[in-house]
């Protein structure tokens, strides 16, 4: 078994990841979207908007500012032209998915059907019928919201907010038929989910295939294995969300298969495996701000393996207890971790906050706060807002300020 270094492995990563890529000269096109999609596989959903939406991002930091029409267009709208090129599904979390990839998911499709329909046993023997009336009204009217529906349907648009056990009926059922396949987001507005049925979303050849769940792991395996460069059997795993013994049994076929190549990295306690696409540049320049939810460090132990990074998410946590602020993104320059920022684009002030600002520790801080600043600037003129705000927390703060 080939022993690789704790650095190469990094540079293999963040190749998998777009990172070696230089950003386009001009002005991202679809093929540009196209090829960062075919690296990072997916991209996740998230409602939280205090700084940009989250499957915006890891597009704005592989690409530089962009139209985020592109994707909108990608997701949402579709033409013999401009056929639609993702959809939505649950992968890592919620995602935008590439269309063709959605067959994929239906091991998970067939198991929510068997874990959650014990929840819609009640909503059955209250409203006989209401699936199929949910069904028969999204054929007539798709795309439509769960509160048009829930009016079309003669009943009152649910006011309260909360989990799965503050919905609607209506709006349980939209989300059972949406996990068991039978239901996709037809469109967005203002974010808000529209239901239509598959087959007026997705293409015919995507709908036609049943893949068992064994080939469903596979696949999805080798494409995290594509994502990811390298990684281990866990990191592989999580990419999709697949169960310990299905994510187990795949990369060991694929292992046998000459499909992934088992590796050793230096410090890893965990194997390792390859894909055989994967290359090592010999250094990766560049700078990027990654969010919450950029694939290249939502699993946070693997960020920590590979960049010495130690990140959590602090959304949840009381605002006197946190570390680093509420939506923290790591700064990548020259492909290393090397400062955090707490962002918030404050749309009505037309500025780009930086609420707290961080440097690792024996980070250069006059060149990250100078390189940090460019890319604050990119990033707000992409946001369309005019000025950037430099508060006072952190140890980056008064270098960050003098440099912006």
């Amino acid at each position: 078994m080939q022993t690789v270094s704790a650095d190469t492995a990094r540079r293999t990563a963040l190749a998998a990841q777009g990172f070696a890529d230089p950003r386009p000269s001009g002005r991202p096109t679809r093929k540009h979207l196209q090829k960062a999609l075919s690296r990072v596989q997916l991209l996740q959903l998230d409602s939280v908007n205090v700084a940009v939406r989250a499957h915006y991002m890891p597009l704005f930091a592989r690409l530089g500012s962009y139209d985020q029409d592109l994707v909108d267009e990608a997701a949402w709208s579709h033409s013999a032209r401009r056929p639609r090129l993702l959809v939505e599904y649950w992968a890592h979390e919620a995602s935008l998915i590439p269309a063709e990839d959605w067959p994929l998911f239906r091991w998970r499709m067939r198991g929510y059907e068997q874990r959650y329909a014990h929840h819609l046993a009640p909503i059955r023997e209250k409203s006989p019928g209401l699936v199929e009336d949910v069904l028969a009204t999204v054929r007539e009217q798709g795309p439509i919201a769960a509160g048009a529906l829930e009016a079309a349907l003669g009943g009152a648009v649910p006011k309260v907010k909360g989990g799965w056990w503050n919905r609607s009926d209506v709006k349980h059922v939209c989300e059972y038929l949406f996990g068991v396949g039978e239901l996709t987001t037809g469109t967005r507005r203002s974010f808000q989910r529209h239901y239509d049925l598959p087959e007026r979303v997705l293409p015919a050849e995507a709908l036609a295939q049943t893949p068992d769940d064994e080939e469903c792991a596979r696949r999805l395996t080798l494409r995290a294995a594509l994502a990811h460069g390298i990684g281990t059997e866990k990191d592989l795993r999580d990419y999709y969300r697949l169960q310990p013994a299905q994510s187990k049994q795949a990369v060991a076929e694929l292992v046998e298969e000459g499909l992934l190549e088992a590796v050793a990295v230096e410090g890893w306690r965990a194997p390792a495996y390859r894909h055989p696409a994967a290359r090592a540049p010999r250094e990766v320049r560049g700078r990027a701000l990654l969010c919450p939810f950029d694939p290249l460090i939502w699993e946070r132990d693997r960020a920590l393996r590979l960049f010495g990074f130690h990140y959590r998410i602090e959304i949840y946590v009381p605002e006197p207890k946190r570390v680093h602020g509420y939506y923290v993104f790591p700064f990548l320059l020259d492909g290393e971790l090397v400062a955090r920022v707490d962002l918030k684009a404050d749309r009505a002030a037309g500025t780009l906050r930086v609420q707290g600002s961080f440097a690792e520790e024996g980070a250069d801080t006059t060149r990250v706060a100078g390189e940090l600043a460019e890319e604050l600037r990119l990033m707000a003129d992409w946001q369309g807002l005019d000025r950037i705000w430099v508060g006072e927390r952190g140890d980056l703060a008064a270098s960050l300020r003098n440099a912006v």
